[in-house]
């Protein structure tokens, strides 16, 4: 097979209506360090996270994906984006004030539903053919190498996140 997403096989995409990436990423997301690695490798390389286990999700599957849709790109930067800033600025004035915590728990949901909603859209284009998504081969392509932003991530601390979400992926 070639690296024309187009040759990927109807099987090869079938496999990845198996397991929804809703259900993979609050699987993986629970096991031990990776909150910690997608969070450190967010809030030190701008890595966004919704990406990040979708990338994860489709290693498992042994595929890797072209360029995020420009769709999800837009979702991520208009709605994800200025939630997440929001929340965190709320923290400090939520620890004195419990009308502030309750208003950050509200959008910390809303948080949540627009990730859920972002995972949702790469889950479809991927289904879809919408994304090109191309075969690897492992145990040669390690997640850093199938990472678009893989080169970027050379500090010590984004090497580790790395190697905690490469030691907690499952294979099929």
């Amino acid at each position: 097979m070639n690296d024309d997403s187009t040759e990927l096989s109807a099987h090869l995409r079938s496999r990845l209506a198996g397991e929804s990436l809703w259900d993979f990423a609050l699987n993986l997301y629970a096991r031990d360090g990776i909150e910690q690695a997608c969070l450190t490798l967010q809030d030190e390389a701008g890595v966004d996270v919704t990406e990040l286990l979708w990338r994860c999700w489709l290693y498992r599957y042994n595929l890797r994906a072209g360029a995020t849709p420009p769709d999800v790109r837009q979702w991520q930067h208009d709605v994800i984006s200025p939630l997440r800033r929001l929340r965190r600025g709320l923290k400090p004035a939520a620890r004195e004030r419990s009308n502030v915590a309750s208003l950050r728990q509200r959008i910390k949901q809303a948080e949540l539903d627009a990730e859920r909603e972002c995972l949702l859209r790469l889950e479809a284009h991927s289904g879809t053919g919408r994304v090109p998504l191309f075969e690897i081969f492992r145990p040669d392509s390690t997640l850093e190498k199938v990472l678009p932003f893989g080169p970027q991530l050379q500090k010590k601390s984004h090497l580790l996140a790395l190697g905690t979400l490469q030691s907690q992926l499952d294979p099929l």
